[in-house]
């Protein structure tokens, strides 16, 4: 993906609206229970930016501490889940792909936390 690319996105209610530049530092599933707890979903994709490289274009998104050292983002106003922080990896800002107007071109190129995925949740190679 080139670098002056933008993406824009938001909650379902539109309150929290972002935009970022540049292409992302990574596109990957994660497998963690703590992803599955907060997003109701078997498995997140996850795309990361750099904090310098996201604009927020309404208000921000509210947080919740899940962790120690975790801060995830979400709309106040209508509860959807948007973005991941965590000391571990300081100065990023990982989306959710799903609050991506146009997310066709975020393909995921890994999985994390596998040893946590549901068994049927990992991509299997054909026989």
């Amino acid at each position: 993906m080139a670098d002056d690319i933008n993406h824009q996105g938001g909650c379902q209610c539109g309150a929290v609206r972002f935009e970022v530049s540049g292409a992302p530092k990574f596109v990957s599933n994660c497998h963690c229970h703590s992803c599955r707890k907060a997003t109701g979903a078997a498995f997140s994709t996850w795309v990361g930016f750099k904090d310098d490289n996201v604009r927020w274009l309404t208000r921000e998104p509210s947080f919740h501490a899940s962790s120690e050292d975790v801060r995830r983002g979400f709309c106040a106003a209508c509860g959807t889940p948007l973005t991941y922080a965590g000391d571990q990896w300081a100065g990023e800002t990982h989306f959710l792909i799903g609050v991506f107007e146009d997310p066709t071109g975020l393909t995921p190129r890994s999985e994390v936390f596998t040893e946590d995925a549901l068994p049927w949740a990992l991509s299997r190679k054909e026989n």
